[in-house]
């Protein structure tokens, strides 16, 4: 080989190798960041919990049981969080007649919460989750971490299907479409 051929054939192996370790990291990555299986959902702990709203109530996760519920985590300093949740306030006031129900747990300072609220009010549940709400969103298939955070479950508390990251249009039509 001489040496422009030799150069031109080292640049290629390095380029090579390079794009190898980066499809391989964003492979990983993705592996990471996608939400694990639930066993037995319908009798997960998630049922039994209690928090308070912003108004000071109380608030029963399993009081949700037996409608279909898109349970989503979301912060006020996350903004994909604060982007979707215009969208999941129209499909719950479109979709309540039919059942469909929604609650947010909101991973943040109580205080922070009840300011953005008085910003923008909704008109679903919204509980008090704080940081411990991490530890429920992690034992939901949240291995990550990551917000926001979505759980749909079916009316017999089975999970359908969970969503890291902001929402979709589509994410909420396939859901509706669902049958319990």
């Amino acid at each position: 080989m001489n040496n422009q051929s030799s150069g031109a054939y080292r640049r290629n192996l390095v380029l090579g190798a390079g794009a190898a370790a980066a499809v391989a990291g964003v492979g990983v990555a993705l592996w990471r960041f996608e939400p694990q299986a639930v066993d037995r959902a319908d009798s997960h702990p998630v049922w039994a919990q209690q928090f308070e709203t912003p108004a000071g109530a109380g608030l029963s996760v399993g009081s949700f049981k037996g409608k279909p519920l898109l349970l989503n985590f979301w912060a006020t300093w996350c903004p994909p969080c604060i982007e979707e949740l215009p969208m999941i306030q129209s499909f719950w006031r479109d979709n309540e007649a039919s059942g469909h129900q929604v609650l947010a747990l909101a991973i943040d300072q109580p205080s922070a919460v009840r300011r953005f609220l008085e910003r923008q009010p909704l008109g679903f549940p919204v509980g008090l989750a704080g940081l411990e709400g991490t530890n429920l969103a992690k034992s939901l298939g949240n291995t990550a971490g990551g917000l926001p955070f979505t759980v749909f479950f079916k009316a017999d508390g089975s999970i359908w299907r969970q969503k890291m990251g902001q929402l979709t249009p589509d994410d909420l039509a396939q859901w509706r479409a669902v049958k319990a």
